[in-house]
């Protein structure tokens, strides 16, 4: 419409045009009506193009076709992780565990003391520990025990002790969640990560059934139906036993599985010591059990072929969309 009246060729462009053929009384009263119509056109036409641009209106002219295909709703994605901890919770809760958690915060004693790993003990160098400030202001009002001293939990063994003073035997358990170490960060290592124990005590408990419940559990985890790097195709997974320390079992072991002639080393166990029944007064001559530990984050990493530990808690949702 604006083209048709007011552009180059439009009706009232040659009207205007024309006003040089007419007598000079003609001239002056159809300039001026020309002119005037020009003005109000030009103002309708501005204030219908500011309606037209508007939302609302958009909204209220826009035809709807019912035949067109819906806008796609965007789905989440369970972090990694999350994938991992409930396909462990699966596995093992299939072989009768329970499922067991604990606080974050602990104290001295159920993290170090009742595990074997007394005051000024060399092996809590291997657990680089986050030490709580309330323990100078809490020493500053009254005296604090050495074992009420507050850290950050550096593995979730802790909860076994909580587990073993309010239940009796036999059971067994896993307990996941996350731990704390003061580390420097790396491609392998983090302050946060996850962790995953498990005990069995009973009067009969031996490495026996220790080697059953583990490779039962990592022929599950790594099996072809769980898509993952490790036998996501069917191949056979491998194990090898390797003695080794901690301060809480005896003998203590690793757990390395083998894949393509590749060892990886995915456990720390061995047959709880007598110390820890001692801790949690059971009767360490008729008790015995065994207990594990791992992490989760080597686990993901292994199954999902994760280059990094870092790209778990970056927040980067490209990272989290391929899961």
């Amino acid at each position: 419409m604006r083209v048709k009246y007011l552009g180059r060729k439009g009706e009232l462009t040659n009207v205007l045009r024309s006003l040089k053929n007419l007598s000079l009384a003609e001239r002056k009263k159809t300039g001026l009506e020309a002119n005037a119509l020009k003005k109000a056109l030009e103002n309708l036409f501005d204030e219908k193009i500011k309606k037209l641009q508007t939302r609302n209106y958009k909204l209220e002219t826009r035809k709807l076709d019912i035949t067109h295909p819906g806008t796609k709703i965007h789905r989440g994605h369970f972090h990694p992780l999350t994938k991992v901890e409930e396909n462990v919770r699966r596995i093992f809760a299939s072989m009768n565990f329970s499922v067991v958690d604990g606080p974050e915060v602990e104290t001295e004693h159920y993290n170090f003391d009742a595990l074997n790993i007394p005051a000024n003990h060399p092996a809590r160098d291997m657990w680089d520990t986050f030490w709580l400030r309330q323990n100078e202001v809490k020493s500053q009002k009254s005296k604090v025990k050495s074992s009420d001293r507050l850290l950050m939990r550096t593995h979730t063994s802790p909860v076994q002790i909580r587990y073993m003073e309010s239940h009796n035997p036999p059971f067994q358990i896993i307990v996941p969640g996350r731990v704390f170490r003061y580390e420097a960060i790396d491609a392998g290592h983090e302050i946060n990560f996850h962790q995953l124990e498990g005990l069995m005590v009973g009067p009969n408990i031996n490495l026996s059934n220790f080697k059953f419940v583990v490779e039962e559990f990592f022929k599950k985890f790594f099996s072809a139906k769980g898509g993952s790097a490790l036998g996501g195709k069917g191949e056979k997974v491998q194990f090898r036993y390797r003695p080794s320390y901690f301060p809480f079992v005896e003998p203590g072991l690793e757990v390395d599985i083998k894949f393509k002639n590749k060892s990886l080393e995915v456990m720390g166990a061995g047959m709880v010591h007598r110390k820890v029944f001692e801790a949690v007064r059971y009767n360490p001559n008729t008790m015995r059990g065994f207990a594990f530990g791992m992490g989760l984050d080597r686990l993901a990493m292994i199954k999902y072929s994760i280059p990094d530990i870092r790209l778990f808690y970056s927040g980067d949702l490209r990272f989290i969309k391929q899961f």
